[in-house]
């Protein structure tokens, strides 16, 4: 039941695009509708994906004509190899999650601390996330002022160690704002870049004073992590398209 309570919450279409490995969809046309639009919906989805449809009504991949699936399965890796092997290198593209996070009134905090008490406050800032950055394996990648931008391979590490920042620079006195994607990026000189770190940033923005600001992505990658989340309705974000569901998050286990 909880494995289906899950499922039922996972919405990966977001990052359909980012996968850029050959693929292989295999389903049999007998299976329940929902499995096959799926299916198909995936091998739309995936670039250049191969789709195969077989007959049948079985959904395990081990049961009826197990013989038909492997011969499917077997010259499509023999291909595959063969195709990485005289391909050109392209430039690097990772699915990563990217955190932004930045003091909370800064401005005011600084002129209140003057210039000496402000570089001392930063000083304890940035040591704190930067431990917390090696305690969760996040990559800071800039430093602009109070902000902080870093990214992580997993979302549910990103969101444990935002939610953990968060909570201990309460301890400095000051509040940060924390937002959160997920996305494909492209490496650039070690960092990552693209449409994915322009949302994240704009999440960030949307962020109220300790709160950790996640999208829509997001949320639905750590479906079944025990993170609870509180929706905060569609924003439009600031040069980017269309609308994005953003989710607060409210507990992490």
């Amino acid at each position: 039941m909880a494995l289906a309570r899950m499922n039922r919450e996972i919405d990966v279409r977001g990052v359909l695009g980012a996968i850029h490995v050959p693929t292989l969809i295999l389903y049999r046309s007998g299976d329940h509708p929902f499995i096959v639009g799926g299916s198909r919906y995936l091998a739309e989805h995936i670039p250049h994906a191969t789709q195969v449809e077989l007959p049948g009504a079985e959904h395990a991949i081990a049961a009826g004509n197990t013989p038909a699936i492997l011969d499917q399965v077997e010259p499509f890796l023999l291909t595959a190899w063969e195709e990485r092997q005289s391909v050109e290198s392209e430039p690097e593209r990772v699915l990563a999650t990217v955190l932004f996070t930045d003091i909370v009134g800064s401005t005011a905090r600084a002129a209140e601390l003057g210039d000496r008490g402000w570089r001392e406050l930063l000083t304890r800032h940035h040591g704190l996330i930067r431990r917390e950055l090696a305690r969760f394996r996040g990559r800071e990648l800039d430093t602009a002022g109070d902000g902080f931008f870093a990214s992580f391979d997993g979302p549910a590490r990103a969101i444990r160690c935002a939610s953990q920042v968060a909570t201990a620079v309460k301890e400095l006195g000051i509040d940060i704002r924390a937002g959160l994607h997920t996305g494909e990026c492209e490496v650039i000189d070690g960092k990552v870049g693209g449409i994915a770190v322009h949302i994240g940033a704009r999440v960030a923005s949307e962020a109220g004073p300790g709160e950790v600001l996640v999208s829509s992505t997001v949320k639905d990658l750590v479906a079944g992590a025990g993170i609870e989340f509180s929706e905060r309705g569609a924003a439009e974000l600031k040069g980017v398209p269309g609308e994005w569901r953003l989710f607060a998050v409210e507990r992490v286990p």
